[in-house]
């Protein structure tokens, strides 16, 4: 006849079990914009990004994008600037040169030329940061994002 696990081995299976089905994870990330219209066609036409969630919300819209080759069930909320404060906060970070969000790519150089010939507004050229290559671009919507290649 098997042996029971012990109450030790019995306690560390529950913990483990419970964190696993308890695990946070980030499923969404917003960045504000003034015309949720323009942002849609910023991130999917020029990004390359796919319009994943637009739903109506009375006089905005609860509108996602998605990387075609990002983590399943990660989602950006293109946030309509609904709230006064929100405007000064992206100016504020936008003014300082501190983007929003960044965004990963494998190929910065690539990516870079593909996206300059696209007409995005770059500030610089990509630049070696120790464990990663940089550059921030505008995204026509009020924000700074940062692409970043990281170097492994």
């Amino acid at each position: 006849m098997p042996s029971l696990p012990s109450t030790g081995e019995r306690r560390y299976r529950w913990i483990s079990t419970a964190l696993s089905e308890s695990t946070m994870q980030i499923k969404l990330s917003s960045i504000f914009v003034e015309d949720q219209d323009k942002a849609l066609d910023f991130y999917t036409r020029v990004l390359g990004f796919k319009a994943h969630a637009d739903i109506p919300m009375g006089e905005y819209r609860w509108l996602t994008v998605v990387s075609p080759d990002g983590a399943d069930g990660v989602e950006l909320v293109l946030e309509p600037m609904a709230f006064a404060p929100a405007r000064v906060y992206q100016k504020a970070l936008f003014d300082a040169g501190i983007p929003a969000t960044a965004f990963i790519t494998r190929d910065i150089a690539a990516e870079y030329a593909t996206l300059k010939a696209r007409g995005v507004v770059f500030h610089g050229e990509p630049q070696n940061m120790g464990p990663v290559i940089v550059v921030k671009f505008e995204d026509t919507c009020g924000n700074l994002i940062n692409l970043a290649q990281p170097l492994m």
